[in-house]
């Protein structure tokens, strides 16, 4: 399950909330109880990073060289 941050707009409360990607968005905040939660925009919790994956990577035999021609040594 997802970890969305939110802020209140009437007394700038922020919190996190683990919650379902079906479920609605909160609404009350529960430091002064108002209807003014908004969800904010974070930075996912995982980064892709490195060489990234390629279609050869778990082939093998013949079926290696899909995408493109032979290659010369």
């Amino acid at each position: 399950m997802p970890l969305y941050d939110y802020q209140c707009t009437s007394c700038n409360h922020q919190m996190e909330k683990l919650q379902k990607i079906s479920a609605p968005p909160l609404t009350d905040c529960p430091a002064c109880q108002a209807p003014a939660l908004q969800k904010m925009l974070s930075v996912p919790g995982f980064r892709l990073s490195g060489t990234g994956w390629y279609e050869t990577d778990f082939k093998t035999g013949a079926k290696k060289n899909l995408a493109g021609g032979d290659k010369a040594d």
